[in-house]
């Protein structure tokens, strides 16, 4: 049996849990909200693996200050105008909806969503 950490939370046994999760997406289409989605994307070393030392200064010089806009503009045309959200978070939500209708005769699934990057955090 693992030995938990003395600072992990107290967990009921016996429940199941349902995570579907997609890569992310912005909050909305303007620049601080594509700046901020675009800042967690790329800094993260598993998605640009160059040395800080040279990716930082290209991305805080450059990329952010430069991109937020032009893919902000390129989000505006494939927004969900309805809900004011993109289409990835739409789809994503309403599958885990779907799913959790399905499971609804079983107690113990609790289905949930979330992004990798952007909002709502799987963290």
């Amino acid at each position: 049996m693992l030995k938990k950490p003395a600072s992990h939370p107290n967990i009921k046994h016996g429940g199941i849990g349902v995570l579907l999760v997609n890569l992310g997406t912005p909050d909305g289409t303007d620049y601080t909200s594509m700046r901020r989605y675009l800042k967690e994307f790329l800094t993260d070393r598993r998605v640009i693996e160059w040395s800080r030392l040279f990716w930082y200064p290209i991305l805080f010089g450059i990329v952010l200050n430069t991109r937020p806009g032009k893919v902000g503009k390129a989000y505006e045309m494939i927004w969900n105008k309805d809900l004011n959200e993109s289409y990835l978070r739409t789809y994503t939500r309403n599958q885990s909806e779907l799913m959790a209708k399905s499971f609804a005769d079983q107690p113990n699934v609790i289905v949930d969503w979330g992004m990798r990057y952007g909002q709502p955090s799987i963290a």
